[in-house]
């Protein structure tokens, strides 16, 4: 009679995923949140690992979790496999479609920069087909399906980073009929202030810098996406604290004109990374280089 008992299996790949995301990253939340899942999933995959393995890789305490001895011994091994492991699948997908190029970008730059760029791009690559996904925080290209990634940041000198633009300047701007008499702090404080909540310190910030023996006391509308702030300042709504490498293309075309003419610098730079475990792309390369000439154009 042949014996074949049941063999041990290994746990479950998501399991293994959810303790290598929480561990780097701190916490179940923050593993939840880069998992596309709820805390509790992230819990409940990391017992199940845990009770397979038969020891503990967290301790919980009232302030959330941290790393066991146990989690800190295998911790490196595991982000070392999956890092490979994405590594494989972004040049997988790279080698598979070589000719669709993912950016993941601020909604601000998508919005009023790259919807200005597409046109010239898809007329100097034809064959390419761009995307472009909006979001708030920059993706980790090595483990997200992103090609390139365009942010804002301080000057970046690691590896794959590209200065497009920078440093950004701080400048109130506004339609042209709406700029007719303004010629000083009180003129301006007299007019509705336009705001964006990613950026709420951009007046206050201005007016510090640029009139520090005033105090500060505009007031007007708050809105959660900047292009939309830009559009109303075009349409006469309000003089927008501008952040000139956005506002650039609407400058030049006289859509919008500065208000008074003090600009404050800012630690910003508007910068390109390049995913760095991708499969070697003449086209990307293309790419790559005529996002520099648009943006070094204004």
């Amino acid at each position: 009679m042949a014996v074949n008992p049941p063999r041990p299996s290994l746990p479950s790949l998501n399991a293994l995923r959810a303790f290598e995301s929480a561990a780097r990253l701190g916490g179940f939340k923050q593993a939840a949140a880069e998992l596309n899942v709820s805390a509790g999933a992230v819990a409940q995959h990391v017992k199940a690992l845990e009770d397979w393995c038969g020891g503990a890789l967290f301790i919980r305490h009232a302030q959330g979790v941290s790393l066991s001895s146990l989690g800190r011994q295998v911790l490196p091994e595991f982000v070392e496999a999956f890092d490979a492991i994405s590594a494989a699948s972004q040049k997988l997908r790279s080698l598979a479609a070589p000719k669709s190029l993912n950016i993941a970008t601020l909604p601000s730059v998508a919005q009023l920069l790259l919807a200005e760029w597409l046109p010239e791009l898809r007329a100097a690559l034809p064959e390419a087909r761009i995307s472009v996904t909006a979001m708030e925080t920059p993706p980790n290209l090595a483990r997200e399906p992103f090609d390139l990634s365009i942010f804002f940041g301080r000057e970046a000198k690691d590896e794959g980073a590209i200065l497009l633009a920078g440093p950004d300047h701080l400048l109130p701007v506004c339609a042209p009929s709406l700029a007719q008499g303004v010629s000083g702090f009180e003129d301006l404080m007299a007019l509705p202030h336009i705001s964006d909540q990613f950026w709420p310190d951009d007046w206050a910030h201005w007016a510090k810098a640029a009139f520090p023996e005033q105090s500060y006391s505009g007031t007007g509308p708050s809105y959660s996406l900047y292009s939309v702030a830009v559009r109303e300042a075009v349409n006469g709504g309000g003089v927008l604290m501008g952040h000139q490498t956005l506002v650039a293309p609407l400058l030049a075309r006289g859509d919008l004109v500065p208000v008074l003419p003090v600009k404050v610098p800012l630690e910003l730079n508007l910068t390109l990374w390049r995913n760095p475990v991708l499969a070697e792309s003449a086209l990307l390369e293309e790419l790559v280089a005529r996002i520099r000439e648009l943006a070094m154009r204004g």
